[in-house]
Protein backbone atom coordinates (compact mmCIF):
# COMPACT_ATOMS: atom_id res chain seq x y z
CA UNK A 1 0.00 0.00 0.00
CA UNK A 2 1.11 3.31 -0.71
CA UNK A 3 1.17 5.85 2.26
CA UNK A 4 2.37 9.49 2.37
CA UNK A 5 5.21 10.45 4.86
CA UNK A 6 4.92 9.68 8.28
CA UNK A 7 6.88 12.60 9.20
CA UNK A 8 8.88 15.55 7.77
CA UNK A 9 12.65 16.51 8.23
CA UNK A 10 13.66 19.51 10.10
CA UNK A 11 16.45 20.70 9.65
CA UNK A 12 18.47 21.99 12.69
CA UNK A 13 22.46 22.08 14.03
CA UNK A 14 24.49 19.94 16.66
CA UNK A 15 27.56 21.25 16.84
CA UNK A 16 27.59 23.65 13.99
CA UNK A 17 26.84 20.82 11.87
CA UNK A 18 23.64 20.78 9.92
CA UNK A 19 21.28 17.81 11.00
CA UNK A 20 18.05 16.23 9.18
CA UNK A 21 16.45 15.33 12.62
CA UNK A 22 12.93 13.17 11.90
CA UNK A 23 9.54 14.61 13.39
CA UNK A 24 6.29 11.95 12.90
CA UNK A 25 3.29 13.51 12.20
CA UNK A 26 0.59 12.29 15.21
CA UNK A 27 -1.35 8.63 14.77
CA UNK A 28 -3.12 7.17 13.41
CA UNK A 29 -1.78 6.96 9.99
CA UNK A 30 -3.05 7.90 6.73
CA UNK A 31 -4.46 6.03 5.08
CA UNK A 32 -5.72 3.89 7.92
CA UNK A 33 -3.96 0.79 8.46
CA UNK A 34 -5.19 -2.09 5.80
CA UNK A 35 -5.95 -4.68 7.84
CA UNK A 36 -6.54 -7.91 5.06
CA UNK A 37 -7.94 -11.19 6.45
CA UNK A 38 -4.36 -13.01 6.96
CA UNK A 39 -3.86 -9.58 9.36
CA UNK A 40 -7.20 -9.87 10.97
CA UNK A 41 -6.19 -13.50 11.62
CA UNK A 42 -3.25 -13.21 12.94
CA UNK A 43 -4.62 -10.36 15.68
CA UNK A 44 -7.17 -13.09 16.29
CA UNK A 45 -4.58 -15.42 17.25
CA UNK A 46 -2.74 -13.24 19.05
CA UNK A 47 -5.59 -12.20 20.96
CA UNK A 48 -6.94 -16.03 21.84
CA UNK A 49 -3.08 -16.65 23.36
CA UNK A 50 -3.16 -13.83 25.24
CA UNK A 51 -6.32 -14.91 26.79
CA UNK A 52 -5.01 -18.06 27.43
CA UNK A 53 -1.73 -16.55 28.95
CA UNK A 54 -4.14 -14.69 31.42
CA UNK A 55 -5.68 -17.63 32.95
CA UNK A 56 -2.84 -19.64 33.41
CA UNK A 57 -2.66 -18.38 36.64
CA UNK A 58 -5.58 -20.17 38.10
CA UNK A 59 -3.55 -23.36 37.30
CA UNK A 60 -0.91 -22.42 39.26
CA UNK A 61 -0.85 -22.75 43.34
CA UNK A 62 0.80 -19.37 43.54
CA UNK A 63 -0.29 -16.95 41.39
CA UNK A 64 2.11 -14.16 42.59
CA UNK A 65 5.19 -16.11 42.44
CA UNK A 66 4.55 -16.66 39.56
CA UNK A 67 4.10 -13.12 38.19
CA UNK A 68 7.38 -12.23 40.25
CA UNK A 69 9.48 -14.35 38.71
CA UNK A 70 8.16 -13.00 35.22
CA UNK A 71 8.40 -9.66 35.78
CA UNK A 72 12.13 -10.38 36.58
CA UNK A 73 12.73 -12.37 33.16
CA UNK A 74 11.34 -9.54 31.13
CA UNK A 75 13.08 -7.19 33.44
CA UNK A 76 16.40 -9.31 32.25
CA UNK A 77 15.73 -9.75 28.67
CA UNK A 78 14.42 -5.89 27.90
CA UNK A 79 17.73 -4.82 29.22
CA UNK A 80 19.45 -7.26 28.21
CA UNK A 81 18.46 -5.85 24.34
CA UNK A 82 20.58 -3.01 24.79
CA UNK A 83 23.75 -4.91 25.98
CA UNK A 84 23.19 -5.70 29.72
CA UNK A 85 25.07 -9.05 30.43
CA UNK A 86 23.44 -10.13 33.78
CA UNK A 87 21.87 -13.38 34.05
CA UNK A 88 18.12 -14.53 36.01
CA UNK A 89 20.74 -15.89 38.64
CA UNK A 90 22.56 -12.52 39.18
CA UNK A 91 19.45 -10.82 40.04
CA UNK A 92 17.86 -13.31 42.72
CA UNK A 93 21.19 -13.10 44.28
CA UNK A 94 21.50 -9.41 44.64
CA UNK A 95 17.97 -9.54 46.23
CA UNK A 96 18.88 -11.92 48.57
CA UNK A 97 21.94 -9.87 49.20
CA UNK A 98 24.63 -11.98 48.01
CA UNK A 99 27.44 -10.83 45.25
CA UNK A 100 26.18 -11.69 41.96
CA UNK A 101 28.58 -12.87 39.14
CA UNK A 102 28.11 -10.22 36.92
CA UNK A 103 29.15 -6.47 36.85
CA UNK A 104 26.87 -4.28 39.86
CA UNK A 105 25.34 -2.05 37.03
CA UNK A 106 24.18 -4.48 35.18
CA UNK A 107 21.99 -6.07 38.02
CA UNK A 108 21.42 -2.78 39.08
CA UNK A 109 19.76 -2.22 35.52
CA UNK A 110 17.66 -4.87 35.57
CA UNK A 111 16.42 -4.13 38.99
CA UNK A 112 15.55 -0.76 38.32
CA UNK A 113 13.43 -1.87 35.45
CA UNK A 114 11.48 -4.69 37.82
CA UNK A 115 10.94 -1.20 40.19
CA UNK A 116 9.79 0.64 37.25
CA UNK A 117 7.66 -1.75 36.05
CA UNK A 118 5.55 -2.36 39.73
CA UNK A 119 5.47 1.69 39.96
CA UNK A 120 3.72 1.77 36.83
CA UNK A 121 1.65 -0.42 37.57
CA UNK A 122 0.89 0.40 41.25
CA UNK A 123 0.11 3.58 40.18
CA UNK A 124 -2.66 2.50 37.58
CA UNK A 125 -3.99 -0.29 39.62
CA UNK A 126 -4.11 1.28 43.16
CA UNK A 127 -4.35 5.09 42.70
CA UNK A 128 -6.00 4.86 39.97
CA UNK A 129 -3.63 7.03 37.59
CA UNK A 130 -4.00 6.69 34.20
CA UNK A 131 -0.93 6.13 31.99
CA UNK A 132 -0.13 9.30 30.56
CA UNK A 133 3.63 11.41 29.58
CA UNK A 134 3.25 12.27 33.73
CA UNK A 135 3.52 8.60 34.82
CA UNK A 136 5.85 7.93 31.66
CA UNK A 137 8.19 10.29 32.98
CA UNK A 138 7.66 9.04 36.38
CA UNK A 139 8.63 5.11 35.17
CA UNK A 140 11.57 6.50 33.72
CA UNK A 141 12.85 8.51 36.90
CA UNK A 142 12.77 4.99 38.46
CA UNK A 143 14.87 3.19 35.49
CA UNK A 144 17.43 5.62 35.72
CA UNK A 145 17.20 6.40 39.45
CA UNK A 146 20.82 4.88 39.82
CA UNK A 147 23.66 3.42 37.95
CA UNK A 148 24.46 3.70 34.18
CA UNK A 149 22.11 6.72 32.64
CA UNK A 150 21.33 8.06 36.15
CA UNK A 151 22.73 11.71 35.03
CA UNK A 152 20.57 11.89 32.13
CA UNK A 153 17.93 13.44 33.26
CA UNK A 154 15.90 10.84 34.86
CA UNK A 155 12.13 11.47 34.89
CA UNK A 156 12.80 14.49 32.57
CA UNK A 157 12.12 14.97 28.63
CA UNK A 158 15.67 15.65 27.21
CA UNK A 159 16.45 19.23 26.39
CA UNK A 160 19.15 18.34 24.08
CA UNK A 161 19.27 16.88 20.67
CA UNK A 162 20.18 12.63 20.53
CA UNK A 163 20.45 10.10 18.00
CA UNK A 164 20.60 6.44 17.32
CA UNK A 165 23.99 4.71 15.69
CA UNK A 166 27.11 6.87 14.75
CA UNK A 167 29.08 9.08 16.64
CA UNK A 168 27.35 12.09 15.97
CA UNK A 169 23.59 12.85 14.90
CA UNK A 170 25.89 13.82 11.08
CA UNK A 171 26.96 10.57 10.66
CA UNK A 172 23.68 8.43 12.66
CA UNK A 173 21.42 5.88 11.49
CA UNK A 174 18.39 7.68 12.88
CA UNK A 175 17.93 11.32 14.17
CA UNK A 176 14.86 11.83 16.52
CA UNK A 177 12.55 15.07 16.52
CA UNK A 178 14.84 18.28 18.25
CA UNK A 179 14.27 18.58 21.46
CA UNK A 180 11.72 21.66 21.05
CA UNK A 181 9.35 19.18 19.52
CA UNK A 182 9.40 16.48 22.03
CA UNK A 183 6.66 18.26 24.42
CA UNK A 184 3.79 18.11 21.45
CA UNK A 185 4.79 14.78 19.75
CA UNK A 186 4.35 13.32 23.26
CA UNK A 187 1.08 14.69 23.39
CA UNK A 188 -0.04 13.66 20.40
CA UNK A 189 1.23 10.17 21.34
CA UNK A 190 -0.87 10.47 24.73
CA UNK A 191 -3.90 11.25 22.72
CA UNK A 192 -3.20 8.03 20.65
CA UNK A 193 -3.10 5.92 23.27
CA UNK A 194 -6.30 7.03 24.56
CA UNK A 195 -8.28 7.20 21.64
CA UNK A 196 -11.92 4.98 21.58
CA UNK A 197 -13.56 6.37 18.42
CA UNK A 198 -10.79 5.59 15.42
CA UNK A 199 -11.38 1.40 15.58
CA UNK A 200 -8.13 0.51 16.33
CA UNK A 201 -7.97 -2.68 18.24
CA UNK A 202 -6.06 -1.88 21.51
CA UNK A 203 -2.97 -5.08 20.75
CA UNK A 204 -2.76 -2.82 17.04
CA UNK A 205 -2.92 0.12 19.12
CA UNK A 206 0.17 -0.73 21.50
CA UNK A 207 2.26 -1.97 18.89
CA UNK A 208 1.69 1.20 17.10
CA UNK A 209 2.13 3.27 20.37
CA UNK A 210 5.68 1.21 20.37
CA UNK A 211 7.16 2.44 17.29
CA UNK A 212 5.76 5.94 17.87
CA UNK A 213 7.57 6.40 21.42
CA UNK A 214 10.39 4.63 19.76
CA UNK A 215 10.62 7.35 16.81
CA UNK A 216 10.26 10.50 19.02
CA UNK A 217 13.40 9.04 21.64
CA UNK A 218 11.83 11.53 24.41
CA UNK A 219 14.99 10.70 26.76
CA UNK A 220 18.41 10.94 26.72
CA UNK A 221 18.79 6.82 27.84
CA UNK A 222 16.50 4.42 28.38
CA UNK A 223 14.19 5.12 25.51
CA UNK A 224 13.91 1.12 24.45
CA UNK A 225 12.85 -0.36 27.97
CA UNK A 226 10.57 2.31 28.61
CA UNK A 227 9.42 1.74 25.33
CA UNK A 228 8.54 -1.88 25.83
CA UNK A 229 7.59 -1.20 29.43
CA UNK A 230 4.97 0.80 27.45
CA UNK A 231 3.53 -2.57 25.55
CA UNK A 232 3.10 -4.51 28.78
CA UNK A 233 1.55 -0.73 30.72
CA UNK A 234 -1.05 -0.64 28.20
CA UNK A 235 -2.16 -4.03 27.89
CA UNK A 236 -2.36 -4.04 31.59
CA UNK A 237 -4.51 -0.80 31.70
CA UNK A 238 -6.31 -1.96 28.86
CA UNK A 239 -7.35 -5.09 31.26
CA UNK A 240 -6.24 -7.71 28.44
CA UNK A 241 -3.96 -8.62 30.95
CA UNK A 242 -5.01 -8.82 34.49
CA UNK A 243 -0.97 -9.31 35.44
CA UNK A 244 2.37 -8.22 33.75
CA UNK A 245 2.80 -12.42 32.80
CA UNK A 246 4.28 -11.55 28.92
CA UNK A 247 7.59 -11.54 28.35
CA UNK A 248 7.40 -10.02 24.95
CA UNK A 249 11.03 -8.86 24.81
CA UNK A 250 12.06 -12.47 24.78
CA UNK A 251 10.76 -12.71 21.02
CA UNK A 252 11.93 -9.08 20.45
CA UNK A 253 15.85 -10.32 21.62
CA UNK A 254 15.36 -13.29 19.30
CA UNK A 255 14.83 -11.16 16.51
CA UNK A 256 16.64 -7.94 17.57
CA UNK A 257 17.99 -7.05 13.71
CA UNK A 258 14.53 -7.45 12.07
CA UNK A 259 12.95 -5.51 14.91
CA UNK A 260 15.14 -2.31 14.48
CA UNK A 261 14.80 -2.87 10.29
CA UNK A 262 11.11 -2.47 11.18
CA UNK A 263 11.15 0.53 13.31
CA UNK A 264 13.20 2.34 10.62
CA UNK A 265 11.35 0.69 7.37
CA UNK A 266 8.11 2.41 9.22
CA UNK A 267 9.59 6.22 9.62
CA UNK A 268 10.78 5.76 5.76
CA UNK A 269 8.10 4.20 4.24
CA UNK A 270 5.11 4.24 6.25
CA UNK A 271 5.00 0.57 6.00
CA UNK A 272 3.36 -0.16 9.27
CA UNK A 273 1.42 -3.07 8.49
CA UNK A 274 4.61 -5.19 7.77
CA UNK A 275 5.27 -3.87 11.25
CA UNK A 276 2.04 -5.10 12.91
CA UNK A 277 2.39 -8.52 11.61
CA UNK A 278 5.98 -8.41 13.23
CA UNK A 279 4.33 -7.53 16.79
CA UNK A 280 1.57 -9.31 16.41
CA UNK A 281 3.49 -13.01 15.63
CA UNK A 282 5.74 -11.65 19.13
CA UNK A 283 2.56 -11.03 21.02
CA UNK A 284 1.21 -14.85 19.90
CA UNK A 285 4.80 -16.24 20.33
CA UNK A 286 5.43 -14.91 23.77
CA UNK A 287 2.22 -15.80 24.71
CA UNK A 288 2.58 -19.53 23.78
CA UNK A 289 6.07 -19.96 25.14
CA UNK A 290 4.83 -18.48 28.71
CA UNK A 291 1.95 -20.77 28.55
CA UNK A 292 3.88 -23.58 27.80
CA UNK A 293 6.62 -22.79 30.59
CA UNK A 294 3.75 -22.52 33.03
CA UNK A 295 2.62 -25.80 32.37
CA UNK A 296 6.37 -27.25 32.41
CA UNK A 297 7.09 -25.74 35.56
CA UNK A 298 3.67 -27.17 37.06
CA UNK A 299 5.12 -30.73 35.91
CA UNK A 300 8.50 -30.47 36.73
CA UNK A 301 6.97 -29.68 40.94
CA UNK A 302 4.54 -32.50 40.60
CA UNK A 303 7.47 -35.17 39.47
CA UNK A 304 9.94 -33.97 42.12
CA UNK A 305 7.23 -33.95 45.01
CA UNK A 306 6.42 -37.40 44.00
CA UNK A 307 10.50 -38.15 43.99
CA UNK A 308 10.20 -37.18 47.59
CA UNK A 309 7.60 -39.42 48.46
CA UNK A 310 8.60 -41.83 47.59
CA UNK A 311 12.10 -41.53 49.65
CA UNK A 312 12.22 -43.22 52.74
CA UNK A 313 13.87 -40.35 55.08
CA UNK A 314 12.82 -36.72 56.19
CA UNK A 315 9.55 -36.73 53.80
CA UNK A 316 7.62 -34.19 55.83
CA UNK A 317 10.30 -32.05 56.35
CA UNK A 318 11.58 -31.89 52.68
CA UNK A 319 8.49 -31.12 51.45
CA UNK A 320 8.39 -28.54 53.43
CA UNK A 321 11.90 -27.64 52.46
CA UNK A 322 10.96 -28.23 49.08
CA UNK A 323 7.83 -25.66 48.76
CA UNK A 324 9.92 -22.99 49.80
CA UNK A 325 12.22 -24.19 47.20
CA UNK A 326 9.59 -23.37 44.72
CA UNK A 327 9.33 -20.15 46.26
CA UNK A 328 12.47 -18.88 46.75
CA UNK A 329 14.82 -21.14 43.83
CA UNK A 330 17.93 -20.04 45.78
CA UNK A 331 18.03 -19.96 49.43
CA UNK A 332 20.59 -20.06 52.39
CA UNK A 333 19.88 -22.86 55.66
CA UNK A 334 18.71 -20.03 57.90
CA UNK A 335 16.55 -18.47 55.61
CA UNK A 336 14.75 -21.53 54.94
CA UNK A 337 14.49 -23.03 58.57
CA UNK A 338 13.12 -19.26 59.07
CA UNK A 339 10.22 -19.87 56.48
CA UNK A 340 9.36 -23.57 57.74
CA UNK A 341 9.35 -23.16 61.25
CA UNK A 342 12.09 -26.43 61.23
CA UNK A 343 15.44 -26.34 63.46
CA UNK A 344 18.82 -25.00 61.59
CA UNK A 345 20.16 -28.81 61.69
CA UNK A 346 16.99 -30.46 60.45
CA UNK A 347 17.07 -28.18 56.80
CA UNK A 348 20.38 -28.56 56.53
CA UNK A 349 19.87 -31.85 56.42
CA UNK A 350 17.06 -32.38 54.26
CA UNK A 351 18.87 -30.50 51.80
CA UNK A 352 21.49 -32.61 51.75
CA UNK A 353 18.78 -35.21 51.19
CA UNK A 354 17.42 -33.04 48.23
CA UNK A 355 20.77 -32.95 46.70
CA UNK A 356 21.01 -36.54 47.05
CA UNK A 357 17.68 -36.96 45.09
CA UNK A 358 19.40 -34.43 42.10
CA UNK A 359 16.33 -31.67 42.77
CA UNK A 360 18.77 -29.15 44.34
CA UNK A 361 22.51 -28.12 43.84
CA UNK A 362 24.58 -26.56 46.22
CA UNK A 363 25.47 -22.99 44.69
CA UNK A 364 28.70 -21.09 46.23
CA UNK A 365 31.03 -24.53 47.06
CA UNK A 366 31.76 -23.33 50.84
CA UNK A 367 30.95 -25.29 53.75
CA UNK A 368 29.64 -22.01 55.70
CA UNK A 369 26.91 -20.23 54.31
CA UNK A 370 25.85 -22.05 51.53
CA UNK A 371 23.00 -20.96 49.08
CA UNK A 372 20.90 -23.79 47.52
CA UNK A 373 19.01 -23.82 43.79
CA UNK A 374 16.11 -25.61 42.61
CA UNK A 375 18.58 -25.80 39.37
CA UNK A 376 16.02 -27.31 36.92
CA UNK A 377 13.23 -24.78 37.53
CA UNK A 378 15.53 -22.04 37.54
CA UNK A 379 16.98 -23.40 34.21
CA UNK A 380 13.06 -23.53 33.19
CA UNK A 381 12.18 -20.05 33.72
CA UNK A 382 16.51 -18.85 32.18
CA UNK A 383 15.52 -20.12 28.75
CA UNK A 384 16.01 -17.66 26.12
CA UNK A 385 17.73 -15.39 28.96
CA UNK A 386 21.60 -16.17 27.90
CA UNK A 387 23.50 -12.79 27.51
CA UNK A 388 24.26 -11.69 23.68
Amino acid sequence: MHRDATGQYRVTHYDEEQVRAFVPYPLPPNPPLKLDGSLQQMLEAASLALGRLDGVKTLLPNPALFTYFYVRKEALLSSQIEGTQSSLSDLLLSELGEKPKKPLDDVVEVSNYVAALQHGLHRMQQDGFPLCNRLIREVHEKLLSSGRGSRKLPGEFRRSQNWIGGSRPGNALYVPPPHTEVQDCMANLEKFMHAKNDGISMLIRAGMAHVQFETIHPFLDGNGRVGRLLITLMLCEAKILSEPLLYLSLYLKQNRNEYYELLQKVRETGDWESWIRFFLEGIRSAAEVAVDTANKLLDLAKLDRDTIEKSDRRVNSMLRVFEVLNERIIISISEASKSTGLAFATVSNCMNELVNLGIVSEYTGKSRGRLFTYDKYLALLSEGTEPL
